[in-house]
């Protein structure tokens, strides 16, 4: 009996011990706090505020115009920490719309940030392949062809990335002096060939500042896109000479001009 009650002494301690070596070599994480970031896309032209159907604007070949839409996709965002780590925001909550016509568009909230210091942020302007080709139960909101106003090509199964439309006297009277880019394709594949690929990735810094991320501060950050700089890019486009352009070679020369159209403005901390 007496061993019996030893032996159970030794096997206790011995299982004492194992849950202490288990909780020494997997110890307790707590969760990571998280926070929220509000990002705002500011449609400026040139040194003005873009204004729809109103203000005459002029490119760099000296074409006055104005704008009467302009719309376009960001997508697949990622925020850099000043330790050079990033942070990618779900595929699934990661794809927006910005609308001129449409004030609430402009204004976008990031959820369930990780808490840090950001330094700067990445994002592409269109919808990649992934998401592109998805089954349409995967593709809602703002991604749902039937929902976006326009922002799909049915004929070509495929999202435009950019729109811009305006009127100008320099575009053809046949069209009613309006022009219009309307920018996509992916790069996939069709008929055995690559098709073009008008996806372009936007690298930003935030110019020094520290964008503080943690539940107790709802910092905004504010970016400038500048319509002027479809046009006034590394390819002069001109309206007289390219009044439409949709799903051609030369739109590759457009996405690469309204690629550099961002630019970080500032940043404000909300607490």
């Amino acid at each position: 009996m007496k061993n019996y009650f030893f032996l159970s002494l030794v096997l206790m301690g011995a299982i004492g011990v194992a849950v202490v070596s288990c909780d020494t070599t997997n110890p307790y994480v707590p969760p990571e706090p998280i926070g929220s970031l509000s990002l705002t896309f500011d449609n400026i032209a040139g040194t003005q505020d873009l204004k729809l159907n109103a203000t005459t604007y002029q490119n760099s070949v000296g074409e006055s115009f104005v704008v009467t839409k302009f719309n376009y996709f960001v997508s697949n965002i990622q925020l850099k920490k000043d330790d050079g780590s990033t942070y990618t925001l779900p595929q699934g909550a990661s794809y927006f719309l910005i609308e001129e016509e449409k004030p609430a568009s402009l204004s976008l909230t990031l959820a369930s940030i990780p808490s840090g210091n950001y330094t700067g942020m990445t994002f592409v302007v269109g919808v990649d392949s992934l998401r592109s080709l998805a089954d349409i139960s995967l593709r809602t909101g703002v991604l749902d062809p039937a929902l976006n106003d326009g922002m799909y090509w049915e004929w070509n199964s495929g999202y435009i990335f950019m729109k811009l439309e305006g009127t100008s006297p320099l575009a053809p009277a046949a069209q009613n002096n309006t022009f219009f880019y309307h920018i996509g394709g992916f790069g996939g594949g069709f008929n055995g060939k690559k098709t073009i690929n008008n996806l372009r990735t936007i690298l930003l810094s935030f110019n020094g500042d520290v964008v503080k991320v943690d539940p107790s501060v709802k910092p905004k950050v504010q970016l400038k896109a500048d319509v002027l700089k479809v046009f006034n890019g590394p390819t002069k486009l001109s309206i007289a000479q390219n009044s439409s352009v949709m799903f051609d070679p030369y739109s590759t020369n457009i996405a690469t001009n309204y690629a550099a159209m961002f630019s970080y403005d500032r940043t404000q901390a909300n607490q």
